[in-house]
Formats: structure tokens, C-alpha cells, sequence
């Protein structure tokens, strides 16, 4: 039963990781994937949120590993880093690879004291 869970979050989080991407593009005119990060740096604080709160393997599958599973994307943000590079942009691809890791634990971080404060 957990896997319809998993089929709900995710039929949710990759359009809403589409939309998202599309619309954080659209205010940016660099080559930078501001998008990708805005969405990776997003699912971070909810799994933080999840993993603090400790919510249960239900909330987890159809949350965490649905919805942020399906929001965030690993290949898109090693292959947009990668065409940074080959474009001609090493500093940008460093700089995209060095704040997407940052911005990711940070807001994990974040979300997980966030969850703790309110649920004591």
C-alpha cells in the first residue's frame, strides 16, 4: 500500500518541480540553473521538516519520498552542472555544484530544527 503513497507524492511533486523550474527560469537571463536549485533547495526544508518531526512511514512515503523524491532532481542538477562546464563556465558550474550543496543542507538543517521547535 505504501508504493500508492509513493505513485500520489510523486504525481504532485514532478509537475509542481516543472512548474516551478519554468517560472524561476523565466525571471532569471543567465545560463545558471536557478530553477533547479530553487526546487532541490525546496525539497531539502520539506525532507528536514519530515525527518524532524518524525512523522510517520506513511506521511514519509507519500512526503518525503513521493513528493520531494519527485521535486528534486540529482540528474538534472549534475547535468546542467556539467553543460556549465563545457559551455565555458567552470566558475559557474563550480559555484552552481558549491551553493546547491550548501543551499541543500542548510535548508535540511533549517527544516529539521524548524520541526523540533514546533513539535517540542
Amino acid at each position: 500500500m505504501s508504493w500508492l503513497l509513493v505513485v500520489a507524492g510523486a504525481a504532485v511533486g514532478a509537475p509542481l518541480r516543472y512548474l516551478t523550474d519554468r517560472a524561476v527560469q523565466a525571471r532569471h537571463d543567465s545560463g545558471f540553473p536557478w530553477g533547479t536549485l530553487a526546487v532541490n533547495t525546496a525539497g531539502s526544508l520539506v525532507l528536514g521538516l519530515l525527518a524532524g518531526a518524525a512523522v510517520s512511514s506513511s506521511a514519509y512515503a507519500l512526503l518525503g519520498t513521493g513528493l520531494c523524491g519527485a521535486l528534486t532532481t540529482y540528474s538534472t542538477f549534475s547535468y546542467e552542472t556539467l553543460r556549465l562546464a563545457e559551455r565555458g563556465s567552470p566558475r559557474a558550474a563550480a559555484a552552481n555544484v558549491a551553493l546547491s550543496v550548501a543551499a541543500g543542507l542548510g535548508a535540511l538543517y533549517l527544516g529539521m530544527e524548524a520541526a523540533r521547535g514546533l513539535t517540542g
